[in-house]
């Protein structure tokens, strides 16, 4: 799953919306297999893993403020991938 990370490069300064970065970030999220989830659930639940996954990446590999993290769509990663500067992270 691809996931848009938004950050801050330092943690000392309060959060601006003027220097916040992105970046992207690839992993291998395991599909969820509860039989007794919903499709749509089972979408949730692997997003939020993910979520955590890619946290748990960006805390063990910077010293950045991580905002927020976005699961990316095909749809959001084919019009990402059209900007210069799109490139996926890798650690």
């Amino acid at each position: 799953m691809l996931f848009k990370v938004f950050y801050q490069e330092t943690k000392k300064r309060s959060p601006k919306r003027e220097t916040t970065h992105s970046l992207f970030l690839n992993l291998d999220v395991p599909e969820v297999t509860d039989d007794n989830l919903t499709d749509a659930e089972k979408m949730i639940v692997r997003t939020r893993n993910g979520v955590i996954q890619a946290r748990d990446v960006m805390r063990n590999n910077t010293d950045y403020h991580v905002e927020f993290i976005d699961a990316i769509s095909d749809e959001q990663a084919e019009y990402e991938k059209e900007s210069a500067s799109f490139a996926i992270t890798t650690f």
